[in-house]
């Protein structure tokens, strides 16, 4: 009766040792899988911030649509010189628009009624956002919430 009433405490041992184990590092693992898609989101409006300056320099504008720059990504021959050294390997002009958290496109929206365009690239769950659209701050076109 004793050695089996050892077994069985060793055997409740063991079993919350494997759920303290897996109570602590379930959390981080989630905490690390987070960060990871927070380093891809901001990577991807990165370079969709890339693309609105080369379609600004060569337009003297920004797109005036999330689709617009998706397109001039696809098929604009002077910028399919430079596609894949600023899209990089693993992302495709046809994904370039769309949030890796959740598949939703990032919100975009232009002000070109003032001296100097703007844009305000943002993505759709969190607070990361590119540019600006008001007029009054210049010093926000083109920097990133996270810089």
């Amino acid at each position: 009766m004793r050695v089996v009433t050892q077994l069985v405490l060793w055997l409740v041992i063991a079993g919350l040792g494997y759920f303290l184990f897996y109570s602590i590092t379930e959390p981080y693992e989630a905490v690390k899988r987070a960060e990871a898609l927070t380093e891809e989101t901001r990577n991807r409006m990165d370079v969709i911030r890339q693309v609105a300056i080369h379609f600004e320099n060569q337009y003297d504008r920004y797109p005036s649509s999330i689709d617009s720059l998706e397109i001039y990504a696809k098929s604009d021959s002077a910028f399919l010189t430079v596609r894949d050294s600023i899209l990089g390997a693993g992302l495709t002009a046809d994904s370039l628009i769309f949030s890796p958290r959740n598949g939703q496109p990032f919100y975009y929206a232009i002000n070109d009624t003032s001296k100097v365009k703007t844009y305000l690239l943002k993505d759709p769950l969190t607070a990361d956002s590119i540019g600006t659209v008001l007029p009054d701050d210049i010093t926000l076109v083109n920097a990133a919430s996270w810089e």
